[in-house]
């Protein structure tokens, strides 16, 4: 039995190192060969999109793309297999990316339209972070996450009292404009309202009242403050988060001082050896 077992051992783990493993010459090699692929299915998807395109070369797209779908899903399937823990792959971040990218196709078995969501298959390139060693992005990157992350429950309460805003000044601007001028209804109003609080101004409701356009102006105002906060809110804790990045969680083992520099040796406070 284990003399059986030794060469799909090493087929495994001669796979495992081309799929997974960048830094290889295979590695890298494959790595390029599937951005490539990628990059070119995309394109498939985003010119089979233009009804000129389509109209002229349609069934050649449309083989083109369950080709692109067919080595994607060998290689889902490849990487599967030549994990320890398929299980875990399955479930982790770039696993669930690889399934995302194959499954619109056969979903357009039985749903028209589902091969528009194959432009997924852009957030496959995030692959390249790691085939070209810019593994200095992504920790920028997962900084901006956490700040986005501890910002999210202040802006959602802000954002709960811009709803609240919107709800009151639609409301009154139905009353105020007599439901003509586009003010047809509550749900009109505040569609209004919106659309002036965040000062995109589409125009195709406007009131014509004297007091309307005094709320209107007085939301506009409003508005200029309001888009400052978000950005206030995340600045401010990019700027914590950037603090905890410098900052040494480790205690002193002396005195139990924390908050040292990212590069301290010695305790700030008494002198020990960090």
């Amino acid at each position: 039995m284990p003399k059986s077992s030794s060469p799909i051992k090493h087929w495994k783990s001669r796979l495992h190192t081309i799929i997974f493993e960048s830094h290889t010459r295979s590695g890298k090699m494959f790595d390029v060969v599937l951005l490539i692929l990628i990059l070119l299915s995309i394109l498939v998807v985003l010119v089979d999109s233009m009804e000129e395109y389509h109209n002229r070369f349609g069934d050649v797209f449309y083989i083109i793309e369950w080709a692109f779908t067919i080595l994607f899903t060998i290689e889902y399937i490849f990487r599967i297999i030549s994990v320890r823990s398929p299980g875990k792959y399955a479930v982790s971040y770039l696993g669930i990316i690889d399934l995302l990218s194959i499954i619109p196709t056969y979903l357009s078995l039985f749903f028209v339209g589902a091969q528009s969501l194959l432009v997924l298959r852009v957030l496959r390139l995030l692959r390249i972070f790691r085939i070209f060693k810019l593994n200095h992005y992504l920790s920028e990157m997962n900084f901006l996450s956490v700040a986005l992350k501890n910002s999210a429950r202040k802006i959602s309460i802000f954002m709960l009292c811009v709803l609240f805003l919107v709800l009151i000044f639609g409301s009154l601007m139905y009353l105020i404009e007599g439901g003509t001028n586009g003010f047809s209804s509550i749900p009109a109003g505040i569609y209004w309202a919106i659309v002036t609080i965040t000062t995109v101004g589409y125009g195709d409701v406007a009131p014509v009242t004297v007091v309307g356009k005094m709320i209107a102006g007085g939301i506009m105002l409003l508005g200029y403050g309001i888009i400052a906060v978000p950005t206030g809110i995340v600045t401010t804790e990019m700027a914590m988060a950037a603090r905890e990045k410098k900052m040494n969680r480790e205690a002193c083992p002396n005195c139990g001082k924390e908050g040292h520099d990212g590069d301290a040796r010695y305790c700030k406070s008494c002198g020990t050896k960090l």
